[in-house]
C-alpha cells in the first residue's frame, strides 16, 4: 500500500513527488521469519523486508537485476529473489558476506532466479563487478551506514541491561564508513553512487532508505545531504518517499521503537529536549537520464562534496545458489 502526495517543492530543487509506503503492518521478526538465518539478527542496522520488496515491485518488472552495493544481511537480494528478479550485492565486512550468502542459500530454496555477493569496498565497486553488467541494473537499493544511529540487542542480568551486536566491525578499522565522520561519509557515499550509476541502465533507478540522526541535540538532516550525493553521482531525484516504521491503525499510528529508542527518547525528555520516536525512513528515489552516455567508467570525483555536515544470469557458473529492527 502506498498513499502518493504531491510535493510543493520547486522542480529542479528536490524530488517532484511523494509516496507513503505502509511497510510496518507486521513486525521485522515477522517480516523476516523463514527467510533470513539466525545469524542475521545480529546486524546493527537492518533493512525492513517489506522497504526493499516495495521498491523492488515497484520499480522492476521480473528478471530485471537489482543492485545493492552495501548489503549488510542481503535483505534486499533476498526480497529481489524471492520477487523474480535477480540480484548481486557487495558487502565490506566478511562475517555478513557469509550471512548474506546463507540467506541467499535459503531464497534459492523458493526461487528460480540467480543472486550473488561479493566482498569488497563498495567505493571500489566499478573493479568488483564485471563490465559486462555496465547499463544492465533496474534498480540500485541500499542505505548508508551511518552508525551514531544504530541499535543493537539487548539482555538483562544481576548487572542490569547489557547492549551488544550495535557497531558496526572492527571500529578501529578507518576503511568502514560506518567509523569515519559524516562529510567523509558523504563523499564515500557519492563514490558509491557515481560507481553504481556506470551499471543503472538509462531510465533506471536508485532508491536509497535513511533518516537523520542527533549529535549531541543537534539534527543531522542526512536526506538533505543524500540528495546531493545523488546529484554529484549525475542522478535526478524524482521522488522522496515515507517507508514507515509503524503500524498504520484506525486511527493512528502505532510505534514500533526499539528498547533503545525508547531509553534514548525518555532519557531526552527527561533532560528538556522533546524528541518522539521516529515512526518513518526517508526513502529518496533518483533516476539515471535517459539520455546518460557511459564510457563504461566512472567519472573521477573532483572534490569531496561539501556538506554542513562475467554477466549476472540464472546460467552463471559465478553464481552461487541463492535466500530483527532497522537503524534508528
Amino acid at each position: 500500500m502506498s498513499h502518493r502526495l504531491p510535493s510543493t517543492t520547486p522542480t529542479g530543487q528536490a524530488p517532484s513527488a511523494l509516496s507513503v509506503w505502509a511497510t510496518a503492518q507486521s513486525s521485522p521478526a515477522a517480516q523476516r521469519k523463514g527467510h533470513y538465518s539466525p545469524e542475521s539478527t545480529a546486524h546493527p542496522a537492518k533493512m525492513l523486508p517489506a522497504v526493499a520488496a516495495h521498491a523492488i515491485a515497484h520499480y522492476t518488472q521480473p528478471g530485471d537485476l537489482v543492485l545493492d552495493p552495501m548489503c549488510g544481511i542481503g535483505t534486499t537480494l533476498v526480497e529481489a529473489l524471492h520477487l523474480g528478479r535477480r540480484a548481486i550485492g557487495v558487502e565490506y565486512e566478511p562475517h555478513w558476506v557469509k550471512v548474506t550468502q546463507t540467506n541467499l542459500d535459503l531464497a534459492h530454496h523458493t526461487s528460480a532466479t540467480a543472486g550473488r555477493v561479493v566482498h569488497g569496498d563498495a567505493r571500489q565497486l566499478a573493479t568488483l563487478l564485471p563490465a559486462d553488467l555496465h547499463g544492465q541494473v533496474a534498480l540500485v537499493v541500499t542505505s548508508p551506514p551511518y552508525g551514531p544511529s544504530t541499535h543493537g540487542q539487548v539482555s538483562t542480568g544481576t548487572a542490569g541491561v547489557h547492549k551488544h551486536h550495535h557497531r558496526y566491525g572492527n571500529t578501529l578499522d578507518r576503511g568502514n564508513l560506518a567509523n569515519i565522520g559524516h562529510h567523509r561519509l558523504l563523499a564515500g557515499f557519492t563514490r558509491i553512487l557515481t560507481h553504481a550509476a556506470v551499471f543503472l541502465r538509462p531510465g533506471g533507478h536508485v532508491a536509497v532508505t535513511l533518516r537523520p540522526w542527533r549529535e549531541h541535540s543537534e539534527l543531522i538532516d542526512l536526506p538533505s545531504h543524500i540528495l546531493t550525493c545523488g546529484r554529484q553521482a549525475g542522478l535526478i531525484p524524482t521522488e522522496r518517499c515515507v517507508a514507515l516504521l509503524a503500524r498504520v491503525a484506525e486511527t493512528d499510528l502505532v510505534a514500533r521503537g526499539s528498547f533503545f529508542q525508547r531509553d534514548f527518547i525518555r532519557k531526552q525528555r527527561d533532560a528538556g529536549l522533546p524528541l518522539h520516536l521516529i515512526a518513518h525512513e526517508d526513502v529518496l528515489i533518483f533516476t539515471k537520464p535517459q539520455n546518460s552516455l557511459s564510457s563504461g567508467k566512472p567519472k573521477p570525483l573532483q572534490s569531496e562534496p561539501r556538506c554542513s555536515l562475467a554477466s549476472l544470469s540464472e546460467s552463471d557458473n559465478w553464481v552461487r545458489g541463492e535466500p530483527v529492527d532497522v537503524a534508528a
